[in-house]
């Protein structure tokens, strides 16, 4: 079997790309209900809906809230390379790749299944301190670490 190499700071890369979209994404789409909101008519027929457009506003913006601190959080991951799994670690097992630094969830990254994972998910609490040839068992799955980068 071909061995794969994964740049991990090309993936660091990627990862602070996804969460700068989707906070530019979200703030265009705040700033569009916001602007449809002002153009609604101001008579007590239309208050509801402004009402529920500033509770859609009030929720997208709890969210930016959250992509603002995976930001941050993700400038706390270093590159730093490693034999022992540790925040900022790439761990390929036989099932997955798994990127410890945010709970961003699964991406593709040149063309290949990862999943970005915080610290202090049951995942990478299992792994921690782990290196190339140790086995676990979560929720039933049993995984072998086949490298750490």
């Amino acid at each position: 079997m071909e061995k794969i190499v994964f740049e991990k700071n090309n993936i660091r890369n990627y990862v602070k790309d996804v969460i700068a979209g989707k906070i530019e994404k979200l703030k265009n789409f705040i700033e569009f209900t916001l602007e449809a909101s002002r153009e609604i008519k101001k008579t007590p027929k239309y208050d509801s809906i402004r009402e529920e457009m500033q509770e859609e506003i009030y929720q997208m913006q709890r969210q930016l809230g959250a992509l603002h601190d995976l930001r941050r959080n993700m400038a706390k991951v270093l590159n730093n390379s490693t034999n022992r799994v540790q925040l900022g670690s790439l761990v390929i097992t036989n099932k997955a790749r798994f990127y410890i630094s945010v709970s961003l969830g699964e991406f593709f990254f040149e063309g290949d299944r990862f999943y970005a994972i915080s610290s202090e998910s049951p995942m990478a609490q299992k792994m921690m301190g782990m290196k190339p040839g140790d086995e676990f068992t979560l929720n039933k799955i049993h995984q072998k670490i086949v490298e750490v980068l």
